[in-house]
C-alpha cells in the first residue's frame, strides 16, 4: 500500500482516522463520508494513494469499477432509492477536495437535498462565432489523443 502523509483517505485506509467503514477489500475501502449529500452516500476509495484519474492504472480502474458496482447494487437493495449518481471528480475545478481518487455512490430521491447536478440550461458551445471552430479543434485533438493511447 502506498501512503501519502496528510491525506485524509490514506489515514482512513490505514485505520488511523476514524471512519464509518462499510467494508474493506485488499485494494479498496468503502465508507460513509463525514458530510453525506444524501442518506446512504458512500465513498469507494483505492487503498493505494492515487491522486486522480490521470494517475490511475488499468488494473486498479477495473477493481474500482467492480467495487463501485457492488456498492451501487447494495445501496439499491438496502435503501430502494429512486435513482443513483456515480460521481468521480478530478481537480479543484471539478470540486475534488481530497487529493485521493474516490468514487461517490449517491442514492437519489425526488426532491432530495442534493438538488440538480446538471444545469437546467446548457449553453451551447456553438452560441458564438468561433466557438464552433474551438469545439471542432477539441473533437479532433481528443480523437488524436485516443489513437495515441490505444
Amino acid at each position: 500500500m502506498t501512503f501519502q502523509e496528510g491525506c485524509d483517505f490514506c489515514e482512513i485506509v490505514a485505520t488511523e482516522e476514524p471512519a464509518r467503514i462499510i467494508t474493506r477489500g485488499e485494494k479498496f475501502v468503502v465508507f460513509f463520508p463525514l458530510e453525506p449529500a444524501t442518506l446512504g452516500h458512500t465513498l469507494v476509495v483505492p487503498t493505494d494513494h492515487i491522486p486522480d484519474i490521470w494517475a490511475l492504472d488499468d488494473a486498479t480502474a477495473t477493481m474500482l469499477t467492480e467495487a463501485t458496482l457492488r456498492v451501487a447494487r447494495a445501496v439499491k437493495t438496502a435503501l430502494s432509492p429512486e435513482g443513483l449518481n456515480i460521481i468521480q471528480s478530478n481537480g479543484a475545478a471539478a470540486t475534488q477536495t481530497v487529493q485521493h481518487l474516490h468514487v461517490h455512490v449517491v442514492p437519489r430521491w425526488a426532491g432530495d437535498s442534493m438538488g440538480q447536478i446538471w444545469p437546467d440550461e446548457v449553453t451551447s458551445l456553438k452560441s458564438t462565432i468561433g466557438e464552433e471552430c474551438r469545439e471542432s479543434d477539441a473533437l479532433r485533438a481528443i480523437r488524436d489523443a485516443m489513437k495515441v493511447s490505444e
